[in-house]
């Protein structure tokens, strides 16, 4: 018997709908199923409740997110380690990641049943927090790691090395580090370019730069990138996904490579380009 996890985002109330039938559909098609904390709040009756940050423990075979991009992104990292693929069900408004309809949910599900859906994978990002030559933490992210300020007026003042070689110095609003699947995130919105999910790269973004010669860089994704900040203590602050948050000081390090972990995205009908049209709403009058 395959195993599918379900994960929901908190605070919608067409979920008490949505969740007694998809559990009833997956029960009918011999799955046992997870749920997380918040999906349980829909759940009538007992039912196997995991921590969110606990899904990777029991492997399961497929992942559905019931949610928008935010939710899709918290449980790509719990699942971070596994092959799982995961289905994004969009009930949000945009949604680059969670591509599928709520009335194309059954037909996704019986075509996912029938083994006639591929998974795009996605490349991730690795972040180590170093401060005093020691890792404090160490994060893997599907769209991006910030750097930004944490008070109104003041900017941030940022070095910047590629490989141990001395790239720029930075002050501005932050700093945005992303994979191609985040390049249509915040990246996006601070005047970073667009890139496809396929692309061997990261995105090097500046957030309202100071200096106006400073402008998102596209690098190799073989590459280390290490982020010495140099503003005084308590001016800076450290984003995953825009979800996760720490404090950052002056002389911490932010390390960021390539991760090993690759997020395995079920792939529908739409193109990349297809997904961009409809989104940003290309070619309508």
């Amino acid at each position: 018997m395959k195993t599918v996890a379900i994960v929901s985002k908190p605070e919608k109330p067409e979920l008490a709908q949505i969740v007694p039938q998809l559990l009833e559909w997956l029960r009918q098609h011999d799955y046992a199923v997870l749920i997380d904390s918040e999906t349980a709040t829909y759940v009538r009756g007992s039912a196997d409740v995991v921590k969110r940050e606990d899904l990777s423990a029991r492997r399961p075979d497929l992942l559905i997110v019931l949610g928008g991009d935010g939710t899709l992104l918290s449980a790509a990292r719990s699942v971070a380690p596994l092959p799982t693929p995961i289905l994004g069900v969009n009930l949000g408004s945009l949604g680059f990641l969670t591509e599928v309809s709520l009335e194309d949910l059954y037909p996704t599900l019986a075509a996912v049943h029938a083994g006639e859906v591929e998974a795009d994978d996605r490349s991730m990002l690795h972040a180590m927090l170093v401060r005093d030559e020691k890792v404090l933490q160490e994060f893997h992210a599907l769209n991006d790691v910030i750097l930004s300020k944490s008070t109104i007026a003041r900017l941030v003042a940022f070095e910047i090395f590629i490989n141990q070689e001395f790239v720029s110095s930075y002050r501005g609003d932050g700093l945005i580090v992303s994979t191609p699947t985040g390049s249509t995130a915040y990246s996006l919105a601070a005047g970073g370019p667009i890139v496809t999910p396929s692309t061997a790269g990261l995105v090097i973004s500046p957030i309202c730069p100071h200096a106006l010669t400073h402008r998102p860089v596209v690098v190799p994704d073989a590459v280390e990138i290490e982020i010495l900040v140099r503003n005084a203590d308590d001016e800076a602050f450290l984003s995953i996904d825009g979800q996760i948050g720490i404090p950052v000081l002056q002389g911490d390090k932010l390390v960021c490579r390539k991760s090993p972990y690759v997020t395995h995205l079920l792939r529908l009908r739409k193109t990349f380009f297809e997904v961009l049209r409809t989104k940003l709403k290309w070619g309508q009058k």
